[in-house]
This record gives structure tokens, C-alpha cells and sequence, in this order.
């Protein structure tokens, strides 16, 4: 009775906009974040605010003739708060746009609400493939695992790496990453000997870890959340595994931007295949990065912070497209198509599965001038999402 209590609390909110008796008394047009701004994943929601609030400083905040308000709220990486919050966003701050989202899991449980109430929801870091079929409102602009974790795929067999452990989160980007990091492998010659997951919270890399040491393969392949990197390096090199002739791989969230400098040596030589890299060798990517660094008291931006600035471009673009006056159903519309030069590179929004097409970068880290940085050496380019259904 609650669920269809709030649906149709959603159809009046939603008609009464449309009849336009909100937009006579109120100009704004209002961006609803989600983000985990506390909790395991606070350094998440940390970077999409930053980015956003920069596009925002840079770009103004008045759009065709709306004033544009961003309105954050923290869901403390829980499901449950971020459905609640997406219903109070939608019918009580009748937000115009739902943005954000730091898991996948958050990303799930509001899909049918901005579907039922047809207001587009900008993905700006739930990385599982299959999220932008939840609602057909969903545009997504940060990446997908499968896009990353197959370009990694092809590249570890041809370069020494052909027996390879496996070692994910034990959730949906994990998953995603596990089986299009081993389908790659296996189609280029490489094996992976043994599927490691470990739990999404409070996880002991350890005992993991320890498995790996005893099979000694030419590679482990790690996919954790942004955050947890650290924590794998460190119990990596305590165990002696470098040592042992064992290559560290993995998806870009092994080695973040914004943890990076604290990882310090133990991180250099890790290869990851990733959408960004803070040390991207652009024009746009270096001013981007001055401006960061400058308005966030030298804070490093990562990758979700390029995906915020970039999803607050699109939605600005639609806005303007629609003169303004577009509902739901206009500004989606006009998000869907987008091409445009990024500071991770060239991207754009696949007109047919509203997910993102971008290069995908293979990184090593190296140390220059005391700092250390993902430094990219070879570009897989226009990747598109490989889990979509063809």
C-alpha cells in the first residue's frame, strides 16, 4: 500500500508540474544528488559533489533562463535511505533531474522511481552494465566494468600475463568485471586459474591474498570499490608477492587519483586499464585539473569527479536544447546523442542504450616530480559497453 501510495503521490506532483502551477511561482530547475557522502564510500560522494560544484563555478548557474540549484543528499551507501530520498527529492523538492549515485545497488532501488515519474537520472559512478536497463529514463556518464575489464582482458595475455587469478567484490560491478576481465583473457590464449570474491563490507584481503601467493601465477586481476585499493596494494607487498614474480592488474579503481600519493612506492609499476587518469596528456584535462586541485585545497580529482563534471555538461546542454521548458521525456531526449570533448578524452551518450562511449586507457604508475601518477600508454578508443544485450 506504501509503494502505491507514493506512485500516486508521484503522478500528482509530476501533473501538477506539467500543468505548469510549479513553474509559475518557481524559476529553479533543481539537479537531485544521491551520493554517499558518509560511510565506506564517502570519498565517492566527496569527489561527484567537487565535480559537479566546479562545472557549476565555471559555467554559471543559469541555464536558459533557469536558475539551476543543486540539492545533495546522503544515502550513507544504503539502498533503503536512497529510495526514500529519491521519493522525497522527486515529489517533495520536485526536483527536475536525479544525478549521482555512488553504487550500484542505490542506482537499482531508485531506477522505477524516476521511471514511474519520468525524471531523467544521471549516472555518475555505479559502474554494474545492466543498470542503465533498470529505467529508460537512465543516461549514465562514468563507465561500466565491462568496458574497462575487457580492454584489460586483451592486453594481460600478450604481455606475459596468462595464468591469472581473479580477485572482485562480491557484487554486481565485480561480477561484470570477473567475467568480461576472464572472457578477454581466454579469447587472447590466458587462463584464469582461480575466481577469487571477497564481501563488500568490511572486507580481509588476506587470506585472499594468501591463496594467490601459494598459486603462484604470472598475474592477480583485481576489481574493488574506489577506496579499498590501498588496502589490497599494502597486504599485496607485506606478503611478499612482487617479490615472488606476481604482476598486479586491475581496473583503475586500484590505483585512484585521489589515494594514489598516500599509496606511495608500493604502487609503482601497477598496471590498470580506465576511463580517466588525472595525468591525461590534454589541454582541457590540465586546466580541468589546475582548477580542481585549486578550488578543492589540493584534493586530487579521480575519475568520478571527471564523470560529475561531465554529467552536469550534459544535462546543461539538454536544458539549453529544450529552450528551458522541457519535461522529463525533452530533456532526456536531448542527452541522448551527446558528443563532446571531455578532460578524460572524447566521449559521448549511446543514442540507443544511453550508456557512455569513451577511450579506455591503459595506465602504469609511475613517480614524477616527488607526486605519483597513472601515466597512459596505449588507448583502446570509442569503447562501448561490451554487457550490453546485442
Amino acid at each position: 500500500m506504501q509503494k502505491r501510495h507514493f506512485l500516486h503521490a508521484t503522478a500528482l506532483a509530476m501533473a501538477a508540474l506539467a500543468s505548469g502551477h510549479a513553474g509559475a511561482q518557481d524559476n529553479r530547475f533543481k539537479i537531485g544528488f544521491i551520493l554517499p557522502m558518509t560511510g565506506p564510500q564517502a570519498s565517492t560522494g566527496r569527489q561527484i559533489e567537487a565535480g559537479a560544484k566546479l562545472f557549476l563555478a565555471e559555467h554559471g548557474d543559469t541555464v536558459a533562463g533557469r536558475k539551476v540549484e543543486m540539492i545533495v543528499k546522503d544515502d550513507t551507501s544504503l539502498p533503503d535511505v536512497n529510495k526514500r530520498l529519491a521519493q522525497q527529492l522527486i515529489v517533495s523538492d520536485q526536483v527536475n533531474v536525479l544525478a549521482g549515485f555512488g553504487i550500484t545497488p542505490a542506482a537499482l532501488a531508485t531506477a522505477p522511481l524516476a521511471t514511474q515519474s519520468k525524471t531523467p537520472m544521471v549516472i555518475m559512478s555505479a559502474a554494474t552494465s545492466s543498470i542503465t536497463e533498470a529505467s529508460p529514463y537512465i543516461v549514465r556518464t562514468s563507465m561500466t566494468l565491462a568496458q574497462i575489464s575487457s580492454v584489460m582482458g586483451d592486453w594481460a595475455p600478450r604481455n606475459g600475463a596468462k595464468r591469472v587469478v581473479s580477485l572482485v567484490t562480491d557484487y554486481a560491478p565485480g561480477y561484470d568485471a570477473e567475467k568480461f576481465f576472464k572472457e578477454h583473457l581466454t579469447q587472447n590464449g590466458g587462463e584464469v586459474i582461480e575466481s577469487l570474491r571477497v564481501p563488500l563490507r568490511n572486507p580481509d584481503f588476506a587470506p585472499y591474498l594468501q591463496k594467490v601467493r601459494d598459486l603462484k601465477p604470472d598475474a592477480l586481476f583485481v576489481f574493488v570499490p574506489s577506496g579499498a585499493g590501498a588496502a589490497v596494494v599494502k597486504q599485496f607487498l607485506e606478503r611478499g608477492m612482487d617479490k615472488a614474480g606476481i604482476r598486479l592488474i586491475g581496473t583503475g579503481d586500484l590505483a585512484d587519483d585521489d589515494q594514489l600519493n598516500d599509496m606511495g612506492d608500493g604502487a609503482l609499476g601497477v598496471v590498470t586499464s580506465f576511463n580517466y587518469s588525472m595525468a591525461h596528456p590534454s589541454a582541457l584535462n590540465k586546466k580541468f585539473v589546475d582548477a580542481f586541485l585549486k578550488a578543492n585545497k589540493g584534493m586530487r580529482p579521480n575519475f568520478q569527479a571527471v564523470a560529475a563534471y561531465d554529467g552536469m555538461r550534459v544535462i546543461y546542454e539538454a536544458l539549453k536544447t529544450t529552450k528551458g521548458q522541457g519535461g522529463g521525456d525533452a530533456l532526456l531526449a536531448a542527452m541522448k546523442g551527446q558528443a563532446f570533448e571531455s578532460p578524460r578524452g572524447p566521449m559521448s551518450i549511446d543514442p540507443q542504450t544511453r550508456d557512455v562511449v569513451q577511450n579506455i586507457y591503459l595506465r602504469k604508475v609511475e613517480k614524477q616530480g616527488g607526486e605519483y601518477y597513472n601515466v597512459e600508454f596505449d588507448t583502446r578508443k570509442d569503447v562501448k559497453d561490451p554487457g550490453k544485450a546485442k
